[in-house]
């Protein structure tokens, strides 16, 4: 299995601490996010990593480089226009092929222990797509999904209204898609933000019947997407010595 990560924005929410970074590249104990994302990838036996980059790609490749000293091989596209998560996917499709991949948001990290577990149950399952989620207290932030008694995603709802979800399971920003996923992210169209949309795509494999399932993760999880959720980051890493 390759992987690709998304790690093309800047993180405006981060405000003054992605000026000069881009907010994949931010650190705790003396790593960057990124870093953390591709050892766990590494750990769980991905060695092929396609990094999408767009704001400061400088940063990230310079540091990164072909990755032979982080233990993977890795290569980049770059995405010219910054209009969401939904056609990125699309410049990794040479890169990809026919087989499944694993695609992670480059701001989103959960401990070790987790990929392998994601991978083995989208392997169990034969699914043609699996979302990675974790329970939260308000899901109004993120994206809502329902699961039915079989595991299968029955709901995807994107910052519901708060107090107005059916599920307290949010999308987590890890996937394992099958090359399946392509097929509808050609069809999307802009949402009312002005960007096309990665869960509109899913939202589409799941009117045609396909088979998409989520995966609840277990320990940490963190979206590092405001400056809180990094001094949390930082405050676990210190405590831990790592995930």
């Amino acid at each position: 299995m390759k992987a690709v990560i998304l790690a093309a924005g800047k993180g405006k929410r981060m405000k003054d601490l992605t000026r000069d970074c881009p907010k994949p590249m931010l650190e705790a104990h003396g790593s960057p996010i990124l870093e953390y994302i591709i050892l766990s990838l590494k750990n769980m036996g991905i060695k092929e990593i396609l990094i999408i980059t767009g704001y400061r790609a400088e940063v990230i490749e310079g540091y990164f480089k072909n990755g032979i000293r982080f233990g993977v091989n890795i290569t980049y596209k770059h995405q010219l226009v910054q209009d969401g998560t939904g056609k990125a996917p699309e410049l990794a499709m040479d890169f990809i092929g026919n087989s499944p991949f694993l695609l992670s948001y480059g701001d989103v990290l959960t401990t070790h222990d987790n990929y392998p577990m994601i991978a083995d149950y989208f392997n169990e399952t034969g699914c043609s797509a699996l979302l990675s989620l974790k329970k939260v207290r308000d899901v109004s932030g993120g994206g809502a999904v329902a699961l039915g008694p079989d595991g299968r995603v029955s709901g995807l709802i994107e910052k519901p209204k708060s107090g107005t979800a059916v599920s307290d399971l949010e999308n987590a920003g890890i996937y394992i898609f099958k090359p399946e996923i392509f097929d509808y992210t050609s069809k999307l169209k802009k949402s009312v933000r002005g960007e096309y949309e990665l869960t509109d795509a899913i939202i589409m494999m799941i009117e045609s019947g396909l088979d998409v399932r989520g995966y609840e993760l277990q320990g940490y999880w963190g979206d590092i997407g405001v400056p809180e959720a990094l001094l949390e980051l930082r405050k676990i890493i210190d405590q831990k010595g790592g995930l």
